[in-house]
């Protein structure tokens, strides 16, 4: 196929990418920089210059494709104030794209999130849809994001192979500077590698590499209207997560008050304090994957998290 894929050089994507080409597709990847334009070509994939923002070109792109993979969203924005902005830019980029699509019987794949789908409770892929409480509680941003993806599951009434990837909050690997590397830089600034309460709360985790096969099977062979768990491990309590940190930077782990989480982790707070378990049993099961990377803890212990941010 010629796969459209936007966010094809951010973490997730520049993984996907050559998954995609090692599979005998051709991609075309979103550009908005000289430097991400570089990324792609090197990778092997032709470049289209735009951004989230050129919805005319996102149309054409999409239109001009097999398949559409939607990877890409405002991190930059969306973590430094405006989340809701992010959040509708990227609704706008999906209505773009599945009106390209409509009709067409061809995959079009969005990546949304496993935080906030079951608060509490172990999330199956059948969670978390229509009216979702939890995450309205998180503001008109979060509620937004998601609403985006059940828009692209109803696509499928309208012709198109659409399916949300839901990724846990760390897809980690060597290079990630996410969730993890924004944790380990808090514990290096203040001296000590906290978790709100107890730490007894639990985040699911995936290798990006074993994310980025999902990509491809479920561009290859997910039905219309899939939901799917890009999740290796179901729970992994988030105080397991600062101890590592902590014995790795030979700092104090320590338990940081509720009411002075905002404080200490600043915007990471809110997602810090979640107790998330997701389940990933019926994606496996529907397109026979299996991850094959470490685990969340092991990877931690690779120390490529913890190189000196000079070196």
């Amino acid at each position: 196929m010629r796969v459209l894929v936007t966010g094809a050089s951010g973490w997730i994507g520049s993984a996907v990418v050559p998954e995609l080409i090692g599979a005998g597709h051709q991609v075309v990847g979103l550009a908005r920089s000289d430097a991400s334009a570089a990324a792609l070509t090197a990778a092997g994939a032709e470049v289209q210059r735009g951004s989230l923002d050129d919805l005319d070109i996102l149309r054409s792109g999409a239109a001009a494709s097999d398949g559409v993979i939607h990877l890409a969203f405002k991190h930059d924005i969306a973590f430094s104030g405006d989340f809701q902005g992010a959040a509708d830019a990227d609704r706008r980029a999906a209505e773009a794209l599945g009106e390209a699509l409509a009709g067409t019987d061809r995959p079009f794949l969005i990546a949304s999130g496993t935080l906030g789908v079951s608060p509490g409770h172990l999330a199956t892929e059948l969670d978390g849809h229509g009216a979702n409480p939890a995450v309205a509680a998180w503001g008109d941003g979060p509620r937004t994001r998601a609403e985006t993806a059940e828009f692209v599951l109803s696509l499928a009434s309208r012709g198109v192979r659409s399916s949300v990837v839901r990724l846990p909050p760390t897809n980690h690997g060597d290079r990630d500077s996410g969730f993890i590397a924004f944790l380990v830089g808090i514990a290096r600034d203040k001296g000590v590698s906290g978790y709100i309460g107890d730490g007894a709360n639990r985040w699911p985790a995936v290798h990006r590499l074993d994310s980025a096969r999902l990509f491809g099977l479920a561009l290859d062979n997910a039905p219309a209207g899939s939901t799917l768990h890009a999740v290796t491990e179901e729970g992994v309590p988030v105080r397991d997560i600062a101890e590592v940190i902590g014995r790795h930077l030979d700092v104090p782990v320590v338990s940081i008050a509720p009411e002075d989480a905002g404080e200490h982790f600043a915007w990471m707070a809110g997602f810090l304090g979640a107790d998330s378990p997701a389940s990933s049993a019926l994606t496996r099961e529907l397109l026979d994957w299996q991850p094959r990377e470490l685990g969340l803890i092991a990877d931690l212990d690779q120390d490529h998290y913890f190189e000196s941010p000079a070196g």
